[in-house]
């Protein structure tokens, strides 16, 4: 398999700026995941937040200990900065990944022309 195959599986399947370590490239590496992390980091807390607040109302009696309802009120997006900021945070982690994906393929593929041309010129200076 191809230095850039590699990259780019790496990259869409482990997460993104895996293929960038690979490939050897850290800033970049760094950065994607970075931004990947954040964003997983602020959807996680918001979630436990959402949660425990749902749970709290159970608790109290205020919410009927039904699942259709828990199921709705889970489901019904924050309003607001918070719902905006959820929605800024899922952008993030989609075009880091997007953005881990091409730059991985491109990186990859002048490495392995890179690679291919020192390749053949050491075949040619061999068979003289």
């Amino acid at each position: 398999m191809s230095t850039t195959k590699k990259a780019v599986l790496l990259s869409a399947l482990l997460f993104p700026g895996a293929g960038h370590y690979f490939l050897k490239r850290y800033i970049p590496a760094a950065l994607l995941s970075l931004v990947t992390a954040g964003g997983l980091y602020f959807l996680i807390v918001e979630t436990v937040v959402r949660s425990r607040q749902i749970a709290d109302q159970i608790l109290a009696g205020e919410i009927a200990y039904d699942v259709a309802t828990i199921a709705k009120l889970a489901s019904t997006h924050s309003a607001g900065s918070d719902g905006q900021l959820l929605n800024n945070a899922t952008t993030a982690i989609a075009v880091a990944w997007i953005i881990g994906m091409v730059d991985s393929y491109r990186v990859g593929r002048q490495q392995d022309a890179q690679f291919a041309a020192k390749e053949s010129r050491s075949n040619g200076s061999s068979n003289q």
